[in-house]
């Protein structure tokens, strides 16, 4: 995709939703963290079902060792891979208080030493805690950079690498929501909806439908 279609793609993107926002409830970094931890191969609203009692429950490190490995269980339950999840909170909990004063690091390197915690973890909890622009691919955005021919590559961390650097400045800090919401509702896995998509004609997508 050429550079003046890239700027145009976000500008329409921004034009639909100027301040984009994550779908995982939350209410501080932590929580952030353990919920973006809880979403791995399982949806937001999954998610979000699961978390307000155990938010309520633990908001903090110490709260979540506290309460222990079986009820973070109890709590997550309804999400897939529930056990090994349970697990990763809890440890990660305890490193957290262990060796960074129970703040959640501010930088990716220390991040992706946790429990559970990938690079897309790391680069969503740096993006929507922190305000630290950010480009964190998962599957809606390896999709959508591959199909509009925006950043293609074979594997996550080679379509992360092309996108920083052919993202213009002024859209980093939002690109990683308008990608995912436009993955989400539009440029679908199994049919895109291409009738509405906004940035149809900027798409080098082959099996585009009118």
């Amino acid at each position: 995709m050429k550079k003046e279609n890239i700027i145009e793609f976000f500008k329409r993107l921004q034009a639909i939703e100027p301040e984009p926002k994550g779908e995982l409830d939350y209410v501080n970094p932590f929580t952030l963290l353990v919920a973006v931890v809880l979403s791995a191969q399982a949806t937001d609203v999954g998610v979000n079902k699961a978390t307000p009692a155990l938010f309520a429950a633990a908001d903090t490190p110490e709260k979540m060792v506290a309460i222990g490995e079986d009820k973070i269980r109890h709590h997550i339950k309804t999400i897939g891979l529930f056990n090994a999840k349970a697990k990763n909170v809890y440890k990660l909990s305890q490193i957290l208080i262990d060796e960074h004063n129970s703040e959640v690091p501010q930088d990716r390197d220390t991040l992706v030493k946790l429990p559970g915690v990938g690079r897309k973890t790391a680069n969503v909890v740096l993006s929507m805690a922190f305000g630290i622009p950010t480009i964190a691919v998962d599957t809606h955005i390896f999709r959508v950079s591959n199909r509009t021919g925006m950043a293609k590559g074979k594997t996550v961390e080679k379509v992360e690498e092309k996108l920083e650097k052919v993202v213009p400045d002024e859209y980093k800090f939002h690109c990683h929501h308008w990608m995912i919401l436009h993955g989400r509702y539009i440029c679908k896995a199994r049919k895109p909806d291409c009738g509405k998509c906004p940035v149809y004609d900027l798409c080098a997508f082959k099996d585009k439908s009118a």
